[in-house]
């Protein structure tokens, strides 16, 4: 079991910076590909951007080159560091853990309660 609590979200005008942080309990934090995923209203969750267990990226194509995922294995946290803020990334940011166990091929996946973030000037 993984319990995930994300923090860092506000109220930031357009052109500005946030940075998310997500703080997982539970052991073996390291073997997790940890995402953080978005919702606007009226809108369906959408992938932001993913780091897998070895460190690998990738991100939507719509915050390329604004966001940064990163994770510290020590302090069993995530990071999203968020620059040039416009006001269509306005939603509400959840971690996620997901990793497949390698006995049984059992899918474990978590998610956080969630963190707003609003982008408005």
């Amino acid at each position: 079991q993984v319990q995930l609590v994300e923090s860092g979200g506000g109220l930031v005008q357009p052109g500005g910076s946030l940075r998310l942080s997500c703080a997982a309990s539970g052991s073996r934090f390291s073997i997790y590909a940890m995402g953080w995923y978005r919702q606007a209203p009226g809108k369906q969750r959408e992938l932001v951007a993913r780091i897998a267990s070895g460190g690998s990226t990738n991100y939507a194509d719509s915050v390329k080159g604004r966001f940064t995922i990163s994770r510290d294995n020590a302090q069993n946290t995530v990071y999203l560091e968020m620059n040039s803020l416009k006001p269509e990334d306005t939603a509400v940011y959840y971690c996620n853990a997901d990793r497949v166990t390698l006995i049984g091929g059992t899918r474990l996946n978590y998610w956080g309660q969630g963190t707003q973030v609003t982008v408005s000037s």
